[in-house]
């Protein structure tokens, strides 16, 4: 016999075979000798070593260390182990039965040596046993819900479910039982389902909105030792109408310009509710008082306040103040709430009308006149009437608007506001007259008003009628005795109330004519008619006959037309074919020779002219080299007048005085030109400036140099006078000729140095009365 050993228990497994068997069992196939079903083993073992769980014994096993124990399955080496030789299982791993709460595993016995099977393998269970080791747990927390104000005592707010991962089949570590630990005596929650329920009645979500409860959840039945979870549930309570609307004021006062236009909002009210959301809001009424035709209220988008807005216009001066009686209502009511009504409130608006300076009214907006086309001038057409409807009735003073009337045919009397006529009028040119007169305040000319004023002129019979345009008419040749030759008809641009009656006859002195007739045909339009045949283009071959007309008003207007008649060739169906055109031959035109000469004298003129004006530019232009047409442009600055003797900054006057230092002496130059003396000089050699030593000399052999260049350059204008006066100061003979620096009297002053000049001073020299006849020239 062979045994499984287990902590608690034994299990015994017998074999087939008897004990006293002896070694004759070797030699013959021996039977299984174990049978088992399951192994047992608490889970969470926290202990060093690793949990023995049981052995596996075979009874071919001698204990010589022969037979092999193999164990496979799941948790086979990682979670179970077993001793190869003893068949010793321990688990290595802590087991958690909320993981895993069974094994299943194989055992097989082999021979050690050769690793044959001594027994086949066989299949087993490891079940883990549940300890209380995991507390409920609310999985879906904190939650969020919600109850009525005001509700019973019972309503249910929500249910909650704790899990517990043990095994509730095994003993009391998954019984749950629930408890509420904050919250109370507001809510309270059922010890098996989890439902938390009201437990106070009358909760008023206006005194108090949210509330935090606290749940528990305990295992073991909740018996001491028990594990627990808890969770935390916000509850808010939710608004209901029990609240009515109440104005913060039992009287609103408010003001309004009395310009204020229709619509214009005056001011806001509003009932305030205690209650939230489609509860607080409210709809309002003017429900008595004088205002409740003047004024309008109606709700914001909001639904929360009243909104006063005008309309009808304001007056001051007829009614300064209004007073209304608003009521604000809920619109949601909740009919099982009404004894806590009525949901209305009643208070009363006090509208201020503000006086404002408002512009002169008309007594009418329009005015319309009617008024013949000959209306003398200064007629007066119409009285308009303004007044200043303040309080200060302030003068009104009268005009009209330029615009409307840009010819000046009316004028309005400043202070009276009599419109009348200042220009004849003319129905036939205006037949209507649109025009605005203003009426402006005396004090505040800012305040103006107006009216138009809308003037029809009436037609007169001052327009005599006319043939309808400048009639010409034919006549044939072979026309017979009272054939038709025209229809004439007549305009008038008078429009009479009966329509136009036009009257023709002929002039009276045609009215006994040979030759044509007229015939009435009172439709407004006559007939001209031939009174012989046998007319002739050699005879005669124009006619001119005289048409009297007149319309049927008073008074009667009168004119004549005269109606050019021509005797024209016509073929048998009465076609023309030519009129004599004499009447309208204009004067004898030139004849062609005349028009030739006139050509031809024309051309000679132009001919004169272009040949006068090309030699008096050939005679302007001067005779200069091609190559050098821009030599010398410096000279061209003499057309400028100088500034005297106090300008210093022309040239360089030190050039003047020394023509040896013209060159050097650049310091001192103006800044608009180079100085002329310094383009003068640069051609002068300087063996001839230097030719002798005293100034005399200097200027003399300066001034023969510029004359030796000068006669030398064929291209060279004769600018000899430049070189005459363009050098002086102390570089020449006569150094300074200015009198700047002179002395006060001429006697301070000897002149005989003028016979030293030379000839070309001669003239000075005799003016000053110092001439030296026997002097000889110097040049």
């Amino acid at each position: 016999a062979s045994r499984m050993k287990q902590p608690g228990c034994h299990l015994i497994f017998k074999n087939s075979m008897p004990e006293n068997a002896g070694s004759s069992a070797l030699l013959q196939r021996v039977k299984r000798g174990w049978v088992w079903n399951q192994f047992f083993v608490l889970e969470e073992y926290t202990g060093l070593e690793p949990l023995y769980i049981g052995k596996l014994h075979s009874d071919m096993d001698k204990g010589d260390g022969s037979i092999k124990y193999i164990l496979t399955g799941e948790g086979a080496g990682t979670t179970f182990t077993i001793d190869d030789s003893t068949g010793d299982i321990h688990a290595i791993q802590r087991l958690d039965r909320e993981v895993k709460a069974q094994y299943i595993l194989r055992a097989q016995a082999r021979n050690r040596l050769t690793d044959r099977p001594l027994e086949p393998e066989s299949e087993f269970i490891v079940k883990i046993q549940d300890i209380n080791d995991n507390e409920p747990r609310f999985l879906d927390g904190p939650y969020q819900a919600s109850v009525p104000e005001m509700s019973k005592i019972g309503t249910s707010v929500i249910q909650l479910t704790a899990t517990d991962a043990d095994d509730p089949t095994y003993g009391n570590s998954a019984r749950v039982v629930y408890s509420i630990l904050e919250g109370q005596p507001y809510f309270s929650v059922d010890a098996k389902t989890g439902v938390v329920r009201v437990s106070l009645a009358d909760m008023d979500r206006e005194t108090r909105e949210n509330y935090t409860v606290v749940i528990q959840a305990k295992d073991m039945g909740g018996q001491l030792g028990g594990l627990a979870g808890t969770t935390t549930v916000n509850i808010t309570l939710s608004d209901i109408n029990d609240n009515p609307p109440m104005f913060d004021q039992r009287l609103y006062q408010m003001s309004v310009p009395e310009s204020a236009p229709v619509g214009s909002v005056v001011g806001r009210i509003w009932a305030k509710d205690r209650d939230i959301g489609v509860n607080a809001e409210m709809k309002y009424s003017i429900i008595d008082g004088d205002g409740r035709d003047t004024f309008d209220i109606s709700t914001d988008p909001t639904n929360l306040f009243g909104i006063i807005s005008v309309k009808k216009p304001l007056d001051f001066e007829t009614k300064p103040s209004y007073t209304l009686k608003v009521e604000g209502a809920n619109i949601h009511l909740d009919p099982s709430l009404r004894h806590r009504g009525p949901f209305k409130d009643v208070t009363i608006v006090h509208v201020s009308v503000e006086d404002v300076d408002e512009p002169p009214l008309f007594d009418s907006p329009a005015y319309y006149i009617e008024l013949p086309e000959d209306a003398e001038i200064g007629t007066v057409l119409k009285t308009v009437s303004a007044r200043d409807p303040d309080a200060a009735n302030n003068t009104v003073r009268y005009s009209i608007e330029r615009s409307t009337d840009p010819e000046k045919y009316f004028y309005i009397e400043i202070t009276s506001g009599s419109l009348m006529t200042v220009r004849s009028l003319d129905r036939e040119e205006i037949g209507w007259h649109n025009i605005t007169v203003l009426a402006m305040e005396m004090n505040n000319p800012t305040q103006i008003a107006s009216a138009s004023v809308a003037v029809r002129i009436l037609d007169v019979n001052d327009n005599p009628p006319s043939l309808t345009h400048y009639l010409e008419a034919y006549v044939c040749e072979n026309a017979k005795a009272g054939q038709l030759i025209q229809t004439v008809t007549a305009v008038d641009p008078d429009e009479p109330l009966g329509g136009q009656h036009f009257y023709y006859s002929l002039a009276p002195e045609a009215a006994s004519n040979p030759n044509f007739t007229l015939r009435d045909n009172q439709d407004n339009t006559a007939w001209i008619l031939t009174r012989r045949g046998g007319w002739s283009q050699q005879d005669q071959t124009v006619f001119y006959l005289p048409i009297f007309i007149s319309d049927g008003e008073q008074p009667v207007q009168t004119s004549t037309s005269t109606l050019t008649i021509r005797v024209c060739s016509c073929d048998q169906e009465g076609n023309v074919m030519s009129c004599n055109a004499e009447a309208y031959s204009l004067p004898a035109s030139l004849s062609r020779g005349a028009l030739i000469a006139i050509l031809a004298c024309i051309f000679v003129l132009l001919v004169m002219i272009l040949l006068m004006l090309s030699l008096r530019t050939h005679r302007k232009k001067p005779y200069l080299c091609d190559e050098e047409e821009n030599v010398h442009e410096n000279i061209v600055r003499y057309d400028d007048e100088g500034g005297g003797e106090e300008d210093t900054e022309a040239f360089d006057i030190a050039a003047m005085w020394n023509p040896r230092e013209a060159h050097h002496h650049l310091g001192k130059m103006r800044q608009d030109m180079l100085p002329e003396i310094e383009s003068l000089s640069r051609y002068v050699p300087q063996a001839c400036v230097m030719g002798g030593g005293s100034g005399d000399s200097n200027v003399h052999g300066y001034v023969l140099a510029k004359l030796l260049e000068a006669d030398v350059d064929p291209c060279a204008p004769p600018y000899d006078s430049l070189q005459t006066y363009a050098y002086e100061g102390e570089g020449s003979v006569a150094e300074s000729l200015s009198s700047l620096q002179s002395g006060t009297s001429n006697t301070d002053h000897e002149y005989d140095y003028l016979n030293d000049w030379g000839p070309r001073f001669k003239k000075l020299a005799e003016m000053y009365g110092v001439l030296e006849t026997n002097s000889p020239p110097m040049w």
